[in-house]
C-alpha cells in the first residue's frame, strides 16, 4: 500500500492520471497472489505488480482504455494452452483482474488511512464493489471500514447487504486474507485486510539474530531485539530491526506489549536465558512461540518448565528445534529456515 500511495500522491500533484489494477480472483499456480495491486499511468507501470509477462502486460493494456473512458473493467486470464505459448507465463492457473480509474478524491482518503494503519497498527478491511454499473457517473465504489468503526469513502448497497459485508469483514480481518465474495443475488465485493505488519520479538542479538533481523525485514515483520549485553545491541550489527533493546531477561516480555499477533523467537546464549524468556512467553497468547537448541536442551528446558508447573499442552505451542527441517548448519541456513517457518505461519499454513 505504501508505495502505490507515495506514487499515487505524486501523480495527484502533478495532474497525471492512473488507473489501479487488483488481482481479485486466483486459482491454482498464478504469478501473484489474490490482492496484489499495480499503480497504471499513460505511460505504463508506476508502482506495484501483478506478476509481470502476459497477464501485466495484457493489464497495462487494458489499463490504458480504463484511463481514456473513466470507467472500471475486468479481465479474466486463464494462464494455461494456447493462452500463454510463445510467452512466459507458465502457471497454469486462473487469474481475475479489476481495473479502476483513479479519483484522488476518494482514493488518496482511503490509501493515506490504510498507509496510517499498515505503519502504526490497527485493523482494517477495504471493500470494493466489482460491479461495473454501480461506479456509474464516475463515483467510486469502494470503502475502507476499520475495526473501530471508521468510515473512509463510501459504497452503494442495500441494507441487508451491508449486514452480510460486516459478517465477512470481520472473518477477512481475522485471517489476514483477501476474498471475492457474493451478497444476494448478484453483487460482487471484493474485501481485502489492511493491517499492520506483525511484530516479530527476538530475544538475543548473537550471529544467528544478526541472519533473522534483515531477512524477517524484507517480508514484513516489524522486528523488535532484545538482547542484555550493550555489544549484542549495536544498531550496525542489526539491520532493519525497528526496535533495539538492551534490558535484562528477567520480567521482560510483560515490557513489550505482546499480544496475539506477535512472533517470539527465542535465540539467547544459553538453557537458563532460554528458560527464562520460554516460561514468559508462554503466559501470552503470541502467535508463534520458537526457541532455537537441539532436541536434547529443549527437553532440558521443558522438563524445568515442567517442574515449575507449567503442562504439556502448554509446550505444544512451541516450536522446537525452531524453523523447518531443510537442513541448515551455518547461521544463515538457520535465519533462512526460521523465517520460511514464520511466514508459514503468518499464511496460516
Amino acid at each position: 500500500m505504501k508505495e502505490i500511495f507515495q506514487e499515487m500522491k505524486k501523480a495527484a500533484r502533478e495532474g497525471r492520471p492512473t488507473a489501479l489494477a487488483t488481482i481479485v480472483m486466483q486459482k491454482g499456480a498464478a504469478p501473484r497472489a489474490i490482492g496484489a495491486k499495480c499503480l497504471i499511468g499513460e505511460d505504463g507501470l508506476l508502482a506495484g505488480t501483478v506478476g509481470g509477462g502476459m497477464l501485466e502486460a495484457r493489464t497495462l493494456r487494458e489499463a490504458t482504455k480504463v484511463l481514456a473512458s473513466s470507467k472500471p473493467t475486468k479481465v479474466s486470464f486463464v494462464l494455461k494452452g494456447k493462452d500463454v505459448e510463445n510467452s512466459d507465463m507458465l502457471c497454469g492457473g486462473e487469474a481475475e483482474v479489476f481495473i479502476e480509474p483513479v479519483s484522488y478524491e476518494v482514493h488518496l482518503p482511503i490509501f493515506e488511512r490504510a498507509a496510517s494503519i499498515e505503519k502504526r497498527g490497527g485493523k482494517a478491511a477495504l471493500a470494493t464493489i466489482l460491479n461495473i454499473d454501480l461506479w456509474k457517473d464516475h463515483q467510486v465504489a469502494k470503502v475502507l471500514l476499520t475495526k473501530e468503526g471508521e468510515k473512509v469513502g463510501s459504497i452503494d448497497i442495500p441494507p441487508a447487504a451491508w449486514d452480510s459485508l460486516d459478517t465477512y469483514l470481520e472473518e477477512v480481518i481475522e485471517s489476514r486474507k483477501a476474498e471475492k465474495m457474493i451478497l444476494g443475488d448478484d453483487l460482487e465485493v471484493f474485501v481485502e485486510p489492511v493491517v499492520s505488519n506483525p511484530v516479530l520479538y527476538i530475544f538475543g542479538g548473537g550471529h544467528v539474530s544478526r541472519q533473522i533481523v534483515p531477512l524477517a525485514a524484507r517480508v514484513g515483520f516489524n522486528v523488535v531485539v532484545v538482547d542484555d549485553r550493550e555489544e549484542f545491541t549495536r544498531p550496525e550489527d542489526l539491520p532493519g530491526a525497528a526496535e533495539i533493546h538492551q534490558m535484562p531477561f528477567d520480567g521482560v516480555v510483560e515490557k513489550l506489549g505482546v499480544d496475539e499477533d506477535s512472533y517470539i523467537v527465542i535465540v539467547t546464549r544459553g538453557h537458563v536465558h532460554d528458560k527464562n524468556v520460554l516460561g514468559q512467553a508462554l503466559r501470552t497468547n503470541a502467535k508463534y512461540i520458537g526457541m532455537i537448541g537441539s532436541k536434547r536442551k529443549r527437553n532440558i528446558v521443558y522438563q524445568k518448565l515442567l517442574e515449575e508447573g507449567f503442562k504439556e499442552e502448554d509446550l505444544k505451542k512451541v516450536h522446537s528445534p525452531i524453523g523447518l527441517d531443510i537442513g541448515a548448519e551455518t547461521p544463515e541456513e538457520i535465519a533462512v529456515s526460521i523465517v520460511a517457518e514464520l511466514i508459514k505461519v503468518r499464511a496460516g499454513a
